[in-house]
């Protein structure tokens, strides 16, 4: 069984998507993630889906939807980085919207925008 792994970056986690997603890996990395959110203080989650060449709404809604929403009510700011355009097209065609995302070019990008959102004490 695959697992995407998640990694503690300062305040933040890592999650580096390289592997076809299915439903199920699709939700255990949403229930991974936010029992890291809550076990690691996390301020901010960083989704690098620059490995993901298609992406169904299923996987859209809960990856971009749930999580970001999620997160936000943990108090864990998400960035989306490293979207493929075709990726990019058909969140676009499904009508997906990115409410409680935010989305960089990539994970330098992507910290730098959370940090930018972050008051750090």
């Amino acid at each position: 069984m695959e697992r995407i792994p998640i990694l503690k970056l300062s305040h933040f986690l890592l999650v580096t998507i390289q592997v076809d997603l299915n439903d199920q890996l699709v939700g255990e990395l949403e229930t991974n993630l936010l029992h890291m959110v809550r076990k690691t203080n996390a301020q901010g989650v960083l989704i690098d889906v620059s490995g993901v060449d298609t992406l169904d709404s299923f996987m859209g809604r809960v990856m971009i939807g749930n999580i970001g929403r999620t997160c936000k009510l943990l108090g864990a700011e998400t960035a989306l980085v490293g979207m493929q355009s075709a990726v990019a097209i058909t969140l676009v065609q499904r009508g997906l919207r990115l409410r409680d995302v935010q989305t960089a070019l990539n994970v330098e990008k992507g910290l730098e925008l959370l940090k930018g959102k972050i008051a750090f004490e």
